[in-house]
């Protein structure tokens, strides 16, 4: 039997090991993405898109989507699965390859008189909401480029603090919130005290964007797509404990690598008998939400994310 020293020095070693694993990834990582940038934008999309569509298939998470599209369309054939599977990794290809030219493709002017590739539905929302003297809470899901919702708030003067998940590679996640700050304003991971922080931009009068569609184990209880998950409450607390307004924003994408940002009317949250907001009623109501987007567009939704597990 090891000695607890011993179990100290193989704790150690793995995680050296795990550490040196974690740099080679991101080095290969860094690699690719200094190539893409020797590549016009729109070719280095264009060949990510079908990389993406190529190789997805062949890697785990290619099953963890299709398990997850056959829970939740099981009236759909196999060859209809497999080509929302196929169209999710074209898209979430394009979002890396985006990442690094999110100043060439947001190329939104509410003065141009041509259209671009970015289309905005909800102008006037963004710009009634630039003039209004109150929090707000933006909500959005993993569809589309999602990370153009908040460089597009910016463009009509609002600033949004947004919630994001850092990958798990630290190098990677380093590197990730350096460039997110330039490109898309204040950020806070969602690690320990983000809920403090997210509260005191409210309570300063700020506005605050999350993604509400990913696994979180304390959530409370609900469904997606029929199937019971746990959502994270902390939307429905803010707005609570705040009293601020909640509105649905998504990216769709559209044909000719253009896109069609979303800003949708305020949201009525349900509330309880106290005229407070209810937390798992608004979780639920997220979930819908999500859902009908999904629906709406299958294959631009992460199905690889384990939502349900």
């Amino acid at each position: 039997m090891l000695s607890l020293n011993q179990k100290l020095t193989i704790w150690r070693y793995w995680q050296k090991l795990r550490r040196a694993n974690y740099w080679l990834w991101a080095q290969a990582v860094f690699l690719i993405l200094w190539l893409l940038r020797r590549l016009p934008a729109r070719s280095a999309i264009e060949f990510t898109a079908k990389a993406g569509r190529l190789i997805g298939p062949y890697t785990p998470r290619h099953r963890i989507a299709i398990a997850n599209l056959r829970s939740a369309y099981p009236e759909k054939p196999t060859t209809e699965i497999e080509k929302i599977a196929g169209d999710m990794w074209d898209g979430m290809a394009r979002l890396f390859a985006e990442y690094i030219f999110l100043d060439a493709v947001f190329d939104y002017d509410p003065n141009a008189t041509e259209p671009g590739l970015i289309e905005v539905q909800g102008a006037e929302i963004f710009e009634r909401l630039r003039n209004e003297k109150k929090p707000h809470v933006f909500f959005t899901a993993h569809t589309g480029n999602f990370e153009l919702l908040p460089i597009c708030a910016a463009t009509f003067g609002l600033n949004v603090t947004a919630l994001f998940r850092p990958p798990n590679n630290p190098f990677i996640a380093q590197h990730v919130l350096q460039a997110r700050h330039t490109n898309m304003g204040h950020l806070v991971p969602s690690k320990a005290g983000a809920a403090w922080s997210l509260a005191h931009v409210l309570g300063e009068g700020g506005n605050v964007g999350m993604l509400v569609d990913q696994k979180f184990r304390r959530g409370v209880p609900s469904t997606f797509f029929g199937r019971p998950v746990k959502t994270n409450p902390l939307l429905a607390k803010l707005a609570r404990q705040y009293d601020c307004d909640v509105y649905p924003a998504r990216c769709i994408r559209l044909a000719g690598g253009r896109y069609r940002l979303e800003l949708h009317e305020r949201m009525e949250l349900p509330r309880d008998e106290k005229g407070q907001v209810d937390i798992n009623a608004t979780a639920q109501l997220l979930n819908d939400t999500v859902e009908a987007w999904v629906r709406q567009y299958p294959g631009q939704w992460m199905w690889f994310h384990k939502r349900w597990g």
